[in-house]
């Protein structure tokens, strides 16, 4: 087959040029630094144990008793064998992290303009206009990284679906089965999902097409090969999928056999997240204008509003001296939206959103169609509870939907949607078969209608908006006699980085008009256009970006890998060599929530999709520092702090790893047993609403006892002794997925009491008991993967078999 160097080079050429602007903007990683990312920080306290097993025993364990007490790792970067598209994966991400996430939206963004038949060079400046928007940024900075990962697939997988539809049978179905294994792979299945809802949108648009033009045999073909390309997909994931699918539905995210909330009071029924939790980051409606102007709402919940500020004024008349006045400057709270926390404002960019606005006026047919829809379904999705109607249909209705939180999350589709067709208003600015005065026309109504809107921000800003935050009273009260002042300098700051980042558009948008009517009027060049938008992008998504997420982010690579110090409570502690549980409630605890697990089996963490059970128990009563319940989890220490000094409070009332009781106690409900714990003696008495178990009394003689004799995360082994049948009650989360149970060798069934305890029958006499975890959906999804990896490389093989041979005949 030959190779055209002259063809190939233009694109070897931009990906040199997406390598360096990746490392160019995340400079530090050449300095060997890495990015200081909050949630990793958590994800290397909730992981600590398994890395720790694996560097031990070269060994993968699926179960860590490091954080809630025990749950799976299968959301905690588990590795699986025969897993060969996360090696393709790593691949692709050979830059130094978060570069490598960089480096993927380019190259996915890239390809997707390019499978669409654009120039490469609008290619490539397309893929920095979806790289650099901001919020893509700004995930990257406090380690959304599961998420950045599964975005950055989004644009391939788009690819190879717009290649099948296109006729290019072959080419299409391998990119779709592969990118579609790097998406679901990136273990974001919200944003997966998302992206889902973006292909539906597509296909619709490809159907009404296909039926206009009366083409649905090639549509319903194109549609087969990517379902199988999508069970191909599934297939290279099995293990990963199958594994979550089971543990979700005994995480939080699944349904609940309880009806009472802690404080008696009926619980909303639900099968997945409630409504308020899923619909607590919802975007403001006339927030969304902040796509356009990056700080119309404030920005973020802390900015750096500089020395000229009324902040720092302010603080400088109530006696603070500059440097204390410059530090209240530099994390003012200037958000003034309706969401919890942000971080920063979704910024898509005054460029290119002028370039979107440009491109409705001149394109026509599906891709307009189906990137509008897809720009406007994920836009209103976004407002949650402020569109509550829409929003509760989808939950009520739409399969999943009320799996996932966060709703503002789903701007992403958006995000990808209008840079897309940002491009095709250059490409057919481009056209020269298209009217200049068609051109001409969708110039001025984009013009007027951006720069009009900017203008009237600046012109009617104290009518249309008030400057006032929800937050503002807890200022107002917490700076007591100065609490008025502080809010109207907060006020004012806010009224300022409007008017500047509006301007800021405002002017942008004036630059780029201009640029495209000095190209109708023959001034400049299309190189020139181009050249000129890339500067304006870089300049205005670069220059936003950098506010939030820059080289002040990164730190030492040591203290990323090992993020957290054991103070003395913690080196007390890990002087005792027994196997027992921590509860952190020390201030450090609160605000490092993972590091109890970093150190030691704790009852703390950070995770979205925490064991159900646990986290019931935990609202229930270990929030509360119920001891009863905190002794039937053997917390045999208890970090606490007084007058500023933490110290390990030693619960020598712990009930121990495992112990025979005398009274078991059928519960008839769910609610009945968790009430029950309140005042439980658990070292001696249990309940359960387990479907196997009945109420039983037991004798227990005076010399029983059970002893652990060894442990890891995967495995426990024992010594029981007893004079007579018994009930042994054990320490440790039940989770009936995967753990399994032996006395003497012989498989016995575990039960679940306490709500969440694990528990056996056990014969008299001595005994060993073990237990293991050896989940039987991991072994059916190696043998899964490891076949559709087979079949995926023979129709690898096939197509590039066909490819030569076509080439060569031509």
């Amino acid at each position: 087959m030959p190779f055209s160097v002259k063809k190939f080079l233009p694109h070897l050429l931009v990906l040199i040029g997406f390598i360096v602007v990746s490392l160019a903007y995340f400079s530090p990683v050449l300095q060997g630094k890495e990015i200081n990312q909050s949630d990793i920080m958590h994800y290397i306290g909730m992981a600590q144990q398994q890395k720790e097993f694996k560097a031990a025993t070269g060994q993968e364990t699926y179960w860590t008793n490091s954080a809630f007490g025990g749950m799976p790792t299968y959301q905690l970067g588990a590795r699986y064998p025969h897993n060969y598209i996360k090696s393709l994966d790593s691949v692709l991400r050979f830059l130094p992290r978060p570069a490598d996430y960089l480096f993927i939206y380019f190259l996915g963004f890239y390809i997707l303009l390019l499978s669409l038949k654009v120039d490469f060079k609008l290619a490539a400046l397309g893929a920095l206009a979806f790289g650099f928007s901001t919020y893509l940024i700004i995930i990257l900075g406090v380690g959304h990284n599961s998420k950045a990962h599964a975005i950055a697939y989004m644009p391939l997988v788009l690819s190879g679906i717009i290649l099948t539809f296109r006729r290019k049978y072959i080419m299409g179905f391998l990119l779709t089965a592969v990118a579609l294994g790097l998406e679901i792979g990136a273990n974001h299945f919200q944003m997966t999902y998302y992206l889902m809802l973006l292909v539906i949108v597509l296909g619709i648009a490809y159907l009404i097409d296909a039926f206009k033009k009366q083409v649905l045999p090639h549509f319903f073909k194109s549609v087969s090969l990517m379902v199988v390309a999508l069970i191909l997909a599934i297939g290279l994931n099995a293990t990963n999928i199958l594994a979550t699918q089971e543990y979700v539905k005994e995480s939080t995210r699944g349904t609940t056999e309880l009806t009472i909330n802690p404080d008696g009071s009926p619980k909303e029924a639900s099968t997945g997240l409630s409504k308020e939790y899923i619909t607590e980051y919802s975007y403001g409606i006339a927030e969304s204008l902040n796509l356009f102007v990056p700080r119309l709402y404030g920005g973020g919940n802390q900015e750096d509003v500089r020395k000229d500020s009324e902040i720092y004024s302010f603080f400088k008349t109530i006696g603070a001296t500059p440097i204390q006045a410059l530090q209240e400057a530099q994390t003012a709270p200037t958000y003034w939206g309706s969401q919890p926390i942000v971080e920063a404002p979704a910024y898509v960019g005054a460029v290119v959103i002028f370039l979107f606005v440009f491109s409705l006026f001149l394109l026509k047919g599906r891709l307009k169609w189906w990137l509008v829809g897809g720009t406007m379904l994920s836009l209103l999705l976004s407002y949650g509870k402020n569109l509550g109607f829409l929003t509760d249909a989808f939950i009520d209705y739409m399969p999943f939907y009320n799996k996932f939180r966060a709703v503002s999350s789903i701007q992403v589709i958006l995000e990808l949607c209008i840079p897309v067709l940002a491009i095709f208003g250059l490409v057919k600015l481009f056209n020269a078969f298209d009217k200049d005065e068609n051109k001409l026309k969708a110039l001025k109504w984009s013009f007027a209608i951006a720069g009009g809107l900017a203008l009237i921000f600046l012109l009617f800003k104290s009518v249309l908006f008030d400057f006032v935050g929800a937050n503002d009273g807890y200022f107002r009260n917490a700076y007591g006699q100065y609490g008025q002042g502080f809010v109207d300098a907060l006020r004012a700051d806010r009224e300022a980085l409007f008017t500047q980042d509006t301007l800021r558009s405002l002017i942008l948008v004036i630059i780029s008009a201009g640029t495209i009517f000095m190209f109708l009027k023959k001034k400049i060049s299309q190189n020139a256009v181009i050249g000129i938008f890339a500067l304006l992008i870089l300049f205005d998504l670069v220059g936003v970006d950098r506010r939030y997420v820059n080289t002040d982010n990164f730190v030492s690579s040591l203290k990323v890998q090992k993020p957290y110090q054991p103070n003395a409570a913690d080196k007390e502690i890990m002087a005792d060599d027994g196997y027992f549980r921590v509860w952190d409630i020390s201030t450090e605890g609160s605000r490092k929530p993972a590091k109890a697990a970093y150190y030691h089996n704790s009852l703390n963490g950070y995770h979205a999709a925490k064991l159900k059970r646990f986290e019931e128990l935990y609202d229930f009563y270990i929030s509360r520092n119920n001891m009863t319940v905190l002794n039937m989890f053997n917390t045999k220490y208890i970090i606490a702090e007084e007058e500023g000094e933490i110290f390990p409070y030693k619960n020598e009332d712990a009930n121990g790893n495992a112990w025979f009781i005398s009274e078991l106690e059928k519960k008839e409900s769910a609610n009945a047993e968790i009430l029950a714990l309140d005042s439980l003696q658990t070292s001696i008495k249990a309940v359960t609403s387990y479907k196997d178990l009945k109420s039983e009394r037991f004798e227990v003689d005076i010399a029983a006892n059970i002893t652990l004799t060894d442990f890891q995360p995967n495995a426990l082994k024992y010594k029981s002794t007893n004079a007579n049948k018994g009930f042994a009650v054990f320490s440790e989360m039940y989770y009936g997925n995967g753990w399994q149970a032996t006395i003497d060798g012989n498989s016995v069934p575990i039960q679940r009491v306490n709500y969440a305890l694990r528990a056996l029958k056990g014969p008299a006499g001595k005994h060993v008991i073990e237990f293991k975890f050896e989940p039987q959906v991991v072994q059916t999804g190696t043998m899964i993967s490891l076949a559709s990896s087979i079949v995926f490389g023979l129709l690898l093989l096939g197509g590039l078999y066909v490819g030569f041979k076509k080439t060569d005949e031509q």
